[in-house]
């Protein structure tokens, strides 16, 4: 039996919201993976970086410890001043890498790859047919 003009119509547009649905589903999966690995990925980046900064306070302060211990009975109070004066331009210039590291845009970024891939391809589509003579 053959469809009617109208019912070919309605059954278009029926496959056409079917595949935009798809299509949709898939990209929010693509998300909802993206952001789980982000997730798992910064946990285990907070865990490592607390450890690295407990073990770093630490040594420093040894470190510290041991050049004012040294110089205690010429420089003590120089030695201390150095120490300090070095741990504050290290804090600083870390400070300033984090920030920098901090605005670097990263999330969901294969989905708004794909997002953006998804919109060439239907503008390619919709694009006036134009072949070199």
């Amino acid at each position: 039996m053959a469809l009617g003009p109208t019912q070919r119509v309605f059954s278009a547009a029926k496959r056409l919201l079917n595949s935009l649905i798809a299509n949709g589903e898939t990209r929010l999966r693509l998300a909802v993976v993206e952001l789980e690995e982000e997730r798992s990925r910064l946990l285990v980046l907070m865990l490592l970086a607390g450890a690295s900064l407990l073990l770093l306070l630490l040594g420093v302060a040894t470190l510290v410890v041991m050049v004012v211990v040294l110089f205690w009975d010429t420089y003590r109070l120089t030695a201390i001043a150095v120490s300090a004066l070095v741990l504050i331009l290290a804090s600083i210039t870390l400070g300033i890498i984090a920030l920098r590291q901090a605005k670097r845009h990263t999330l969901l970024k294969e989905t708004l790859n794909q997002l953006a891939a998804d919109r060439a391809l239907l503008e390619a589509k919709h694009a006036p047919d134009q072949r070199p003579r």
